[in-house]
């Protein structure tokens, strides 16, 4: 079998080492490439036209969904999966927009990024959790029968959120990850049509989901 031919785009060379030698560890997997800018992507990926770029978003210029459409534009045949710590619209949307076949988050599990690099050489979307659930949320409403109802979960969430738990400290208390955390979060914000932790919280007592 021919390897999949990668590049990593991230300006922290930590990260990259990090991903190479990860990404090393399977036999059907090579990184051709690496670069620690937007302008040293695209030289490097029209050079070595790989299967797929793996890149975060915000690095020096360009970066974000200028970079992803400037990398397809250049190489129309690689696929641009994101891999980042940023789940936010102002980040989520314009790359997908971009023509980014996938998105995941940095805690993402190994096993979970290897999978996805080869779902995306397929030309297969691959989208985190929080990621798809944020996109559902834009393309369809919430039904009025659920909407402002937190579930039990949620609002354990919010509660701890309320404390000044990070999502990390939540993860933990609740023995889930952080990832559904940041899952149970979009939904909390959804819910009480809010778009952050302070006015979620805010809103939780002005409803009187918090203080019972």
């Amino acid at each position: 079998m021919t390897p999949l031919r990668l590049v990593v785009v991230d300006d922290h060379p930590v990260v990259r080492d990090g991903l190479r030698g990860m990404l090393s560890t399977q036999p059907d997997l090579v990184v051709v490439g690496e670069a620690a800018s937007g302008t040293e992507a695209l030289t490097v990926v029209a050079a070595a036209r790989p299967d797929v770029v793996l890149t975060d978003l915000r690095m020096p210029d360009p970066s974000g969904g200028t970079l992803i459409r400037l990398l397809i534009e250049r190489v129309p045949t690689t696929r641009v999966l994101v891999l980042t710590t940023h789940d936010t619209d102002s980040d989520v949307l314009p790359a997908i927009e971009a023509g980014a076949i996938g998105y995941l988050l940095k805690d993402a599990p190994r096993e979970e990024l290897f999978r996805a690099v080869r779902a995306a050489a397929r030309g297969q979307t691959v989208l985190a959790p929080s990621v798809a659930t944020l996109l559902l949320t834009r393309i369809r409403p919430p039904h009025p029968l659920t909407e402002g109802r937190l579930s039990a979960r949620e609002r354990e969430v919010l509660t701890l959120v309320a404390e000044g738990k990070t999502n990390r400290e939540t993860a933990a208390r609740l023995y889930i990850s952080e990832a559904t955390v940041k899952t149970h979060l979009l939904h909390i914000y959804a819910k009480l049509e809010v778009t952050d932790r302070a006015s979620a919280v805010a809103a939780g007592y002005r409803r009187g989901i918090l203080g019972r």
